[in-house]
Protein backbone atom coordinates (compact mmCIF):
# COMPACT_ATOMS: atom_id res chain seq x y z
CA UNK A 1 0.00 0.00 0.00
CA UNK A 2 1.80 3.18 -1.40
CA UNK A 3 1.58 6.60 0.49
CA UNK A 4 -1.45 9.06 -0.05
CA UNK A 5 -0.97 12.37 0.76
CA UNK A 6 -4.20 14.17 -0.78
CA UNK A 7 -4.31 15.99 -4.20
CA UNK A 8 -1.45 17.25 -6.25
CA UNK A 9 0.31 20.68 -5.95
CA UNK A 10 -0.38 21.30 -10.19
CA UNK A 11 -4.19 20.03 -9.31
CA UNK A 12 -4.28 22.88 -6.56
CA UNK A 13 -3.79 25.15 -8.98
CA UNK A 14 -5.92 24.24 -11.72
CA UNK A 15 -8.76 24.05 -9.53
CA UNK A 16 -8.24 28.10 -8.40
CA UNK A 17 -8.22 28.71 -12.38
CA UNK A 18 -10.89 26.29 -13.54
CA UNK A 19 -12.63 27.75 -10.46
CA UNK A 20 -12.63 31.06 -11.04
CA UNK A 21 -13.43 30.77 -14.73
CA UNK A 22 -16.66 28.73 -14.29
CA UNK A 23 -19.57 31.66 -13.94
CA UNK A 24 -17.84 33.54 -16.58
CA UNK A 25 -14.43 34.84 -18.52
CA UNK A 26 -11.80 36.50 -17.01
CA UNK A 27 -8.64 37.65 -18.61
CA UNK A 28 -5.53 36.47 -17.17
CA UNK A 29 -4.19 39.27 -15.03
CA UNK A 30 -8.19 39.80 -13.57
CA UNK A 31 -7.25 35.82 -12.31
CA UNK A 32 -4.33 36.29 -10.54
CA UNK A 33 -5.93 39.27 -8.78
CA UNK A 34 -8.85 37.82 -7.66
CA UNK A 35 -6.74 34.53 -6.55
CA UNK A 36 -4.54 37.39 -4.45
CA UNK A 37 -7.77 39.01 -3.21
CA UNK A 38 -9.79 35.76 -2.49
CA UNK A 39 -7.25 34.46 -0.25
CA UNK A 40 -6.40 37.46 2.25
CA UNK A 41 -2.89 37.27 0.37
CA UNK A 42 -2.01 33.95 1.35
CA UNK A 43 -1.91 32.57 -2.56
CA UNK A 44 0.00 34.71 -5.17
CA UNK A 45 0.58 33.68 -8.41
CA UNK A 46 3.32 34.93 -10.42
CA UNK A 47 3.13 36.33 -14.08
CA UNK A 48 5.88 34.63 -15.20
CA UNK A 49 3.90 30.94 -13.72
CA UNK A 50 0.26 31.98 -14.70
CA UNK A 51 0.37 32.28 -18.15
CA UNK A 52 1.95 29.21 -19.28
CA UNK A 53 -0.97 27.13 -16.73
CA UNK A 54 -3.41 28.61 -18.85
CA UNK A 55 -1.49 27.88 -21.77
CA UNK A 56 -1.14 24.22 -20.64
CA UNK A 57 -5.03 24.55 -19.49
CA UNK A 58 -6.46 25.42 -22.91
CA UNK A 59 -3.90 22.98 -24.44
CA UNK A 60 -5.46 20.31 -22.80
CA UNK A 61 -9.05 21.88 -23.55
CA UNK A 62 -10.10 22.44 -20.06
CA UNK A 63 -10.68 25.96 -21.10
CA UNK A 64 -11.18 28.08 -24.32
CA UNK A 65 -9.37 31.80 -24.76
CA UNK A 66 -10.79 34.74 -26.81
CA UNK A 67 -9.27 37.79 -27.72
CA UNK A 68 -10.98 40.81 -27.04
CA UNK A 69 -9.95 44.33 -28.01
CA UNK A 70 -11.41 47.38 -26.84
CA UNK A 71 -10.88 51.31 -27.69
CA UNK A 72 -8.00 52.28 -26.04
CA UNK A 73 -6.96 49.24 -24.22
CA UNK A 74 -4.69 46.53 -24.74
CA UNK A 75 -6.62 43.47 -26.17
CA UNK A 76 -7.07 40.64 -23.71
CA UNK A 77 -7.40 37.30 -23.87
CA UNK A 78 -10.41 35.70 -22.16
CA UNK A 79 -10.33 32.23 -21.14
CA UNK A 80 -14.09 30.59 -19.83
CA UNK A 81 -14.07 26.77 -18.85
CA UNK A 82 -15.36 23.96 -21.68
CA UNK A 83 -17.69 21.17 -20.52
CA UNK A 84 -13.87 19.24 -20.12
CA UNK A 85 -12.71 21.74 -17.67
CA UNK A 86 -16.14 21.27 -15.63
CA UNK A 87 -15.55 17.40 -15.31
CA UNK A 88 -11.96 17.83 -14.15
CA UNK A 89 -12.93 20.26 -11.72
CA UNK A 90 -15.81 18.68 -9.71
CA UNK A 91 -13.21 15.68 -9.92
CA UNK A 92 -10.53 18.45 -8.16
CA UNK A 93 -13.38 19.38 -5.64
CA UNK A 94 -14.76 16.30 -4.68
CA UNK A 95 -10.57 15.36 -4.00
CA UNK A 96 -10.46 18.42 -2.17
CA UNK A 97 -13.34 18.14 0.04
CA UNK A 98 -12.36 14.40 1.20
CA UNK A 99 -8.62 15.91 1.68
CA UNK A 100 -9.94 18.64 4.06
CA UNK A 101 -12.16 16.40 5.71
CA UNK A 102 -9.92 13.92 6.38
CA UNK A 103 -6.90 16.29 7.63
CA UNK A 104 -9.82 18.08 9.98
CA UNK A 105 -10.21 14.55 11.44
CA UNK A 106 -6.46 13.56 11.87
CA UNK A 107 -5.45 16.99 12.85
CA UNK A 108 -8.07 18.31 14.50
CA UNK A 109 -8.71 21.21 12.64
CA UNK A 110 -11.74 23.61 13.39
CA UNK A 111 -12.99 26.07 11.28
CA UNK A 112 -12.76 29.80 12.90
Amino acid sequence: MGDKLGPDVKGSAEILVLALVEDRARHGYEIGKLIEERSGGVLKFHIASLYPMLYRLEKRALITGRWVEKAGQRRKRYYRITAEGRRVLASHRTRWEEFILALTRVAGIRHA
